[in-house]
């Protein structure tokens, strides 16, 4: 699942931190307890035609182990991972659908990182890259500094006094900033749209963890094809030496507004990079002739995110996260911790602490986000395959790369199908299907938790194109032995989430293909180290991808495509819920 952003918080480090090194029993009326999460390997027998927990476990402990390092896009690990998804597709017969004959569609993800022969200079005096200055990227069309004046813009405190955009133009604008603000690069990107650079002076002040994510930053893009890319000006935090040494050796917030400097010397460079990624692509065919052109698609993202960067205590995090921050990820930043959270959090890694030693995790698994959708979708898979009798319509097996970055992969394989875009009836999307349990926060409502349950599930999207769609969903459930509990409240028009816009379904849902998208909503692991296949509920797990293929087979077999009767979004327009 896409992750929107929230900033850290210096306090989560320092707590964990403190509670790795042991607390004083306490007893804790939470309900948020969990599995301990001790059995980290299984090794199952084969799996069958049946779609089994015990099948389901078996394939996701392989495809979210360790060894696979989080299966990030744009990294070899994302190849691993794709690698045995192959290998098991290929096993069971299916078709190719990807580039030249087999089953991988090469997705062009780009990069522009940092060219370490960046420089700045001003009288002969050179900066270094990082300790001098660090650039941030804004785009190809970045305008050159060599030769530029610096200008003193004024102080982000009073952004409403800046100096007027005219009298940057050209020039290298300084920025001063109050110790701890932030500064929205897009609002002085526009502001100071005709300047050659952008130079905020606050350096010095960015703590080293955030400035080694700024250093390794680098995002990620789907490579189009060439347009010319539109002048920006350059961005760049500066050191207060390089701020003082355009100004001769003034201080800038001690400068009239507006005030020229010296000239700026040097380049701020960039170099693109292509990375690898690849979706896997198969078909099964179907067995009517005059149907067999027309496919349900079925799909599910085969990357997660990168290794942390510094290792953090598992149980330590996995206590911290089910008391302050029950979303993961998604939780915002908590405005304090209380002290009946404190004994929270150390009652349940007290219990913990009994049943093992400390442990250093800096592997983003990826267990549920999406393991479980990639694994089901296998699973679903194979149980067409060893089925006596086939569906009508073909079923078009898509596992996405780079959904993480910004649903990439489904993007590109949907502006570029193997198959004849019109020929797709339905999309089935499946991303994040493992947790919702009675233990797991799966949402707020008026302000309070609401926990799931043994039947729950989150269905998305399923009336937004085709109400005959949404109506043979339910229709299906309801003659599953034991039927979900279908849970609409995340598909609500202006919901915050915004989960309609976050998954890969809506690549699909943007050319007027119905989609419909299953989810047991985010949790305590979601986005952390945390996420691994131990703390997945394999019953409640099989049953949902039970119900998506049983509706996979009733689409498949319709006489006639599901009926589009809602309004199709614009392809090249923003997603709206």
């Amino acid at each position: 699942m896409q992750r929107r952003s929230y900033s850290l918080f210096a306090a989560f480090a320092a707590f964990l931190s403190a509670t790795a090194q042991g607390c004083a029993p306490a007893r804790s009326t939470s309900p948020v307890t969990a599995p301990s999460g001790d059995e980290r390997s299984y090794s199952g027998p084969p799996t069958t035609a049946a779609i089994t927990p015990g099948d389901l476990k078996t394939r996701l402990f392989v495809f979210a182990d360790d060894s696979m390092r989080g299966r990030a896009a744009g990294t070899a690990d994302n190849l691993r991972g794709t690698a045995y998804i192959e290998r098991e597709v290929r096993r069971l017969g299916l078709e190719p659908a990807g580039d030249s004959g087999t089953y991988f569609q090469n997705v062009p993800l780009t990069t522009r990182a940092i060219s370490t022969d960046s420089e700045v200079t001003i009288d002969g005096q050179r900066f270094a890259l990082a300790t001098g200055f660090l650039p941030r990227d804004n785009g190809a069309g970045m305008r050159a500094i060599e030769g530029a004046t610096a200008v003193y813009g004024g102080s982000w405190e009073e952004p409403a006094k800046l100096i007027d955009p005219g009298a940057a133009a050209g020039k290298v604008v300084v920025i001063t900033v109050p110790k701890g603000w932030a500064v929205p690069r897009n609002t002085l990107n526009a502001h100071f749209s005709t300047a050659a650079a952008i130079a905020i002076a606050s350096l010095d002040r960015i703590q080293q963890a955030n400035l080694t994510e700024l250093l390794a930053e680098a995002p990620v893009r789907l490579r189009r094809d060439a347009a010319p890319s539109p002048a920006t000006p350059a961005f760049m935090y500066v050191s207060d030496a390089l701020a003082k040494s355009m100004f001769g050796g003034a201080a800038p917030a001690a400068l009239a507004m507006g005030t020229a400097g010296r000239q700026v010397h040097g380049k701020l460079g960039y170099e693109a990079r292509l990375l690898p990624a690849r979706n896997v692509v198969a078909i099964l065919r179907g067995s009517d002739p005059s149907h067999r052109g027309q496919y349900v698609a079925l799909g599910a993202h085969n990357d997660h995110i990168r290794v942390a960067p510094k290792p953090v205590d598992h149980d330590s995090l996995r206590a911290f996260n089910a008391v302050v921050r029950p979303e993961g990820a998604e939780s915002p930043e908590p405005a304090v911790i209380t002290q009946a959270q404190r004994v929270q959090i150390r009652a349940i890694l007290d219990s913990l602490r009994r049943l093992r030693p400390p442990r250093a995790d800096s592997i983003n698994n990826g267990a549920d986000d999406d393991g479980t959708g990639s694994m089901g979708v296998l699973e679903i898979a194979e149980s067409f395959v060893k089925a006596k009798v086939r569906p009508r319509r073909s079923l078009l097996f898509v596992w996405h790369t780079g959904e993480e970055l910004g649903l990439l992969g489904s993007s590109y394989f949907t502006d570029h199908t193997t198959v004849p875009r019109d020929s797709i009836v339905t999309q089935l999307n499946i991303d994040m299907i493992g947790r919702g349990t009675a233990t797991d926060m799966a949402n707020i409502k008026n302000g309070r938790p609401v926990f799931g349950s043994p039947t729950y599930v989150e269905v998305i999207g399923s009336r937004r194109l085709s109400t005959q769609l949404g109506d043979l969903i339910e229709e299906v459930n309801r003659k599953q032995s034991t039927p979900l509990s279908f849970d609409y409240d995340l598909d609500a028009n202006g919901e915050e989430h915004q989960y309609y816009c976050r998954s890969d379904h809506y690549m699909y849902a943007r050319y007027g293909i119905p989609i419909t998208f299953f989810f047991t909503g985010v949790h305590r692991d979601y986005h952390q180290v945390t996420d691994e296949p131990q703390y997945i509920d394999y019953p409640h797990y099989a049953r949902i991808v039970n119900l998506v293929r049983d509706i996979a087979q009733r689409v498949a077999d319709l006489d006639h495509r599901p009926l589009v009767d809602k309004p199709k979004p614009n392809p090249r327009g923003s997603c709206v819920q």
